[in-house]
């Protein structure tokens, strides 16, 4: 699998996840929908960055750093925003965004070159 097609549907996955991480505040239990659909949609955007830059730069480390300063920044974006909540919304998207690093540029495939 493509290291971007992995970045989109892991991070979709991680980012539903994620936003089901809200229940955990009672205050917002009654948003759990849209908060998940939202994370979810974070997690694709985060996803498609971190993926194609795993396909550009073919380093782990780069790829996890890259992954978590991604995830960071959509979920501080999200947090500002809310107004609040900035702990329990920027930790769980920092963590989406570490994984779904580590995963593209682990298990991700480059396409080889076409032999003639």
């Amino acid at each position: 699998m493509s290291k971007p097609l992995i970045g989109v549907i892991l991070g979709a996955v991680l980012g539903a996840i994620d936003g089901l991480t809200a229940w955990f505040t009672p205050a917002v239990r009654d948003q759990l929908g849209s908060i998940v659909i939202g994370s979810t949609v974070k997690g694709i955007i985060a996803g498609i960055a971190i993926g194609f830059f795993a396909k550009k730069f073919h380093s782990l480390p780069l790829g996890i750093v890259f992954g978590l300063l991604v995830g960071a920044f959509l979920a501080f974006l999200i947090a500002l925003m809310q107004g609040g909540y900035y702990f329990e919304i920027v930790l769980p998207g920092t963590l989406v965004g570490l994984i779904v690093g580590f995963a593209t540029q682990k298990y991700g495939k480059t396409p080889s070159p076409a032999s003639s």
